[in-house]
C-alpha cells in the first residue's frame, strides 16, 4: 500500500471514529441484486488499514423514515433511485468503539446508472469504489474486509434466506 493511500485510510478512520465512536447508530442498508451480483461499496476507515465492503446504506436522521433514508443513501452513494421492498433482517454491528443497529431491506434500482457517489458527512471521502460483486468475489476477500452477514453467506440464494435478528453472539442460521 502506498504511503498516500495509508494516510488517507488513517484520516478516514479518524473521521469515522470522531463521528460515530461510542454512540449507538441506527442504519438502513439495501440489498440490491442484479444478474446474480450484489451491489457493494468499498469504504475506508471502518477496519483499520483495510478496505471494508458492505451494501449501500447509512444512518437515519431525526424525522426521516427508513424508506426515505435508504432512498437518500442510495442516491448519495450510488447515484441511483431505488424502490424499497421488504425488511430482510436486522443486524447488530458491535465492534467497539462502533455500535450500530442495521436494518437490511430489499431494494431495486428504478432510475439512474450505478456510479461512485459520496458520503456528505465526510470531509475526506471514505467511499473508495462501488462494484457489482459475485459471491465468488466476496468470498475471496479476507473476513475482516466484508460485512459480517454478507461474508457468512456463500450465495445469493443464502443471502435471500437470511432473516430475523443477527448479532456476533448469536449463531448464524440460514
Amino acid at each position: 500500500m502506498s504511503i498516500y493511500r495509508s494516510k488517507m485510510m488513517d484520516l478516514a478512520q479518524q473521521q469515522v471514529l470522531k463521528l460515530y465512536s461510542e454512540r449507538l447508530r441506527l442504519r438502513v442498508c439495501g440489498i440490491c441484486i442484479q444478474d446474480d451480483k450484489l451491489l457493494m461499496i468499498n469504504h475506508a476507515g471502518v477496519v483499520p488499514g483495510q478496505p471494508f465492503w458492505c451494501p449501500p446504506g447509512g444512518g437515519l436522521t431525526f424525522g426521516e423514515s427508513t424508506v426515505e433514508a435508504l432512498q437518500r443513501e442510495f442516491l448519495e452513494e450510488t447515484r441511483t433511485h431505488v424502490s424499497v421492498g421488504e425488511l430482510m433482517f436486522v443486524n447488530e454491528f458491535l465492534e467497539p468503539p462502533l455500535h450500530a443497529i442495521e436494518l437490511f431491506f430489499e431494494v431495486k434500482i428504478t432510475d439512474g446508472t450505478v456510479a461512485k457517489g459520496e458520503d456528505p458527512e465526510m470531509k475526506n471521502q471514505i467511499i473508495q469504489e462501488i462494484a457489482w460483486m459475485s459471491f465468488e468475489e466476496i468470498n475471496a476477500l479476507a473476513p475482516a474486509q466484508v460485512h459480517r452477514v454478507i461474508g457468512l453467506c456463500h450465495s445469493i440464494d443464502e443471502l435471500r434466506r437470511v432473516s430475523g435478528y443477527l448479532a456476533k453472539h448469536i449463531p448464524f442460521k440460514i
